[in-house]
């Protein structure tokens, strides 16, 4: 379940990552906006009275199965995803759902959507801007993303709302007709507040969903070391 700790530790990890220079953008949705955006057998999660959908920009580090080098092109790309907090009923258990995800790598996108999650390719770029971080992406296809964060101070007792959307150890996947559960373990996620000055997207319209109403809540941090195990078929009932 989510947490500032994981709920089961990665004993056998089937690939190695670095998360590096992560904005989490929240806005709040009323859930029967977000549910018919998720698969049969999850529902969302309802946290403080909303379902929530993040936008969260990084630099992917270091990929690597586990036992192997990390490949030349994989070293480091940035990534871009839409997400929402969902619950599987069935199971007990609770995660993220990947609305979509942008990435600059041509292997991982192919690799990944057979796996049944909605990566699309794009061109990206992260960079250092004034105090803060620059994301910039564009979708091959479509949906663009231009962003400042800028970092604040360290946040030393994260309140249970923050927790809960950061410290997620499932993300579910579709395929073919039946939903899967991918463990993930890491450290606690140091967290900063952020202030965002510049944001133009229309990744969350691209999406299904409405246009966000207001600024995001917006927090920051340098990173995590992540253990990803083993796809685990979910029961339908």
């Amino acid at each position: 379940m989510s947490g500032r700790l994981p709920d089961a530790p990665v004993h056998v990890p089937v690939a190695h990552m670095r998360w590096e220079g992560i904005a989490f953008l929240h806005w709040a949705y009323p859930p029967d906006v977000v549910a018919p955006h998720l698969p049969d057998g999850l529902v969302p999660q309802v946290l403080d009275g909303a379902a929530w959908v993040g936008l969260t920009p990084f630099v992917m580090r270091d990929v690597r199965p586990a036992g192997l080098p990390v490949p030349p092109r994989w070293t480091r790309f940035v990534e871009v995803n839409v997400r929402t907090y969902v619950r599987h009923p069935a199971s007990g258990t609770d995660g993220l759902w990947f609305l979509t995800l942008l990435c600059d790598r041509a292997e991982v996108v192919a690799g990944l959507r057979a796996a049944g999650v909605p990566y699309r390719r794009a061109s990206g770029r992260v960079l250092d801007a004034g105090g803060g971080t620059r994301y910039e992406a564009r979708g091959r296809a479509g949906g663009r993303l231009d962003a400042r964060v800028v970092p604040g101070a360290r946040i030393g007792r994260p309140d249970p709302w923050l927790i809960a959307v950061t410290g997620r150890w499932n993300a579910y996947a579709r395929r073919a007709g039946r939903l899967w559960r991918v463990p993930v373990e890491h450290a606690p996620w140091p967290l900063h507040a952020a202030a965002v000055p510049h944001l133009g997207t229309d990744l969350l319209e691209g999406c299904g969903l409405p246009a966000p109403s207001g600024p995001p809540h917006a927090t920051w941090s340098p990173g995590v070391d992540v253990r990803v195990g083993q796809p685990r078929l979910l029961p339908t009932r």
